[in-house]
């Protein structure tokens, strides 16, 4: 039994050996090239070594000769494993979570017709910076410009992005070196780990903290203003809720004090929402269109939640300050591609045209239970075959994930699935390590489907591949 640690380091061969013996297999050299089969052997060996210095690999326990024979075939399947594998690691998932605004899963999934839009765009050439009427060069910004204000009111509009860039250049523009007020309730962490005073900090300004974590008036924000002060943000708190002994002083206010001092007032929505959902049953939310008419200077959001677009960060607000925001060199290396610009502007189109029903994930939030239910249904008629598995419908919940609506929930009709030979992990693991991942809830034993979340087709592939388990 090999029990030393070192010994079994030892047997890992030397770098040019195992790509000496890649490079002479004739069908690897005819797709790859030696660069990329010693990458793949570095990689495997790294590897390797973990998983004998962590002793997690049931080989490792095998006689001196099995397990140098064992290492081997390990090595192969994975320097293959990565050489095939490394140029397709970004692939498309089958959400079945129930979870609308996934992070993990890429956010907002856009409509057929900007999909439609982005590719004609992609393949070819466009007057992205070409005004057509002269001639002469224009600007990118101008083709969702004019779209943004119409369908928000605001005198102009500026795209980086995302919404953490957004509120770094409004930091760095007109804030750097001086104070921003902000609300102690409201330094809040957004995804990644990043944290509101960071953002700040990294754009020059000096944070000036105000208020308590659950209360915060208009006069703390008017003892703290001085010769100093560059603004006050005012951020909404779109991930997380205070509820109880709970006082935050809404926009308007704010922005007629900034109006009494002349201090821009800047409000950072977040999600941003040019929807009202209560219809749907979710919680009231300003609007992007209610927080520009509140008197907010400039009005921050991200397009790849509750917009349905792509992802970007979206200022909105007074012409002046905008256009200084166009004119920081920062702008330039924060400023979106035509990709970007063409799937914003046809998303704020099926705004424009109110085809809201075409935007993914307003048609998934407004699903009705008996929809849910005719999709749950299907699934189950499609899983009747599999006798490895017991399907069953059941009642639950969705919800609207990405940072938006975040004590919100929606009444849900589930397909669950419970392995009858194996456990749940090993099936969930199964469906996660397909050609198409699949990814579902694991809830009391059993696997969670959730139809609200499941696009055209998709249940046919789940059903598929159920089969092969």
């Amino acid at each position: 039994m090999i029990k030393d640690q070192s010994d079994k380091l030892r047997l890992l061969p030397p770098v040019h050996e195992l790509v000496a013996e890649f490079v002479s297999d004739s069908e690897i050299c005819k797709k790859y090239s030696r660069q990329t089969v010693t990458w793949a052997v570095r990689t495997a060996l790294a590897k390797a070594r973990d998983l004998i210095k962590q002793k997690n690999q049931d080989f490792l326990d095998l006689p001196i000769d099995d397990f140098a024979g064992e290492l081997r075939k390990w090595l192969r399947r994975q320097v293959i494993e990565e050489m095939t594998g490394n140029a397709n690691t970004l692939k498309r998932v089958i959400n079945a979570t129930g979870v609308v605004l996934h992070t993990n899963c890429g956010r907002a999934p856009l409509a057929d017709e900007v999909v439609e839009h982005m590719l004609k765009l992609a393949t070819g050439y466009s007057n992205l910076e070409l005004d057509i009427r002269t001639g002469k060069r224009g600007s990118r910004y101008d083709h969702i410009q004019d779209l943004l204000t119409e369908l928000t009111g605001a005198e102009a509009a500026l795209v980086v992005n995302n919404n953490a860039a957004a509120v770094l250049l409004i930091m760095n523009t007109l804030a750097n070196g001086k104070e921003v007020i902000v609300s102690r309730g409201e330094l809040v962490e957004v995804g990644g780990s990043f944290r509101i005073p960071e953002v700040l900090k990294a754009g020059g300004a000096k944070l000036v903290e105000v208020g308590a974590t659950n209360k915060t008036w208009l006069r703390d924000y008017r003892e703290a203003i001085t010769a100093e002060t560059a603004l006050i943000l005012k951020v909404h708190t779109s991930n997380y809720r205070i509820e109880g002994f709970h006082h935050a002083v809404d926009v308007q206010e704010l922005a007629q004090l900034g109006a009494e001092f002349g201090i821009p007032v800047v409000e950072d929505l977040g999600s941003g929402s040019f929807l009202d959902g209560t219809d749907l049953g979710l919680p009231k939310e300003p609007t992007v269109q209610e927080a520009v008419k509140s008197g907010a200077t400039l009005v921050t959001f991200s397009g790849d939640k509750l917009l349905g677009g792509p992802q970007a960060g979206i200022i909105l607000g007074k012409r002046e300050l905008i256009e200084k925001l166009k004119k920081n060199h920062l702008t330039r290396a924060l400023r979106v591609d035509k990709i970007t610009i063409s799937a914003l502007a046809a998303t704020l189109d099926l705004y424009r045209k109110q085809e809201y029903h075409k935007i993914p994930i307003w048609r998934m939030l407004s699903k009705t239970k008996d929809e849910l239910y005719i999709e749950a249904k299907n699934l189950q008629g499609l899983l009747q075959d599999v006798t490895t598995v017991k399907v069953e419908i059941d009642h639950g919940l969705s919800c609207v994930g990405g940072g938006a609506f975040p004590t919100a929930t929606l009444p849900s009709v589930l397909c669950t699935v419970q392995p009858l030979e194996s456990s749940v992990t090993e099936l969930e693991e199964f469906l996660r390590y397909g050609e198409i991942p699949i990814l579902a809830r694991i809830v009391k034993d059993k696997l969670v489907f959730d139809p609200r979340t499941l696009l055209p087709g998709d249940a046919e592939i789940i059903a598929a591949r159920l089969k092969e388990w």
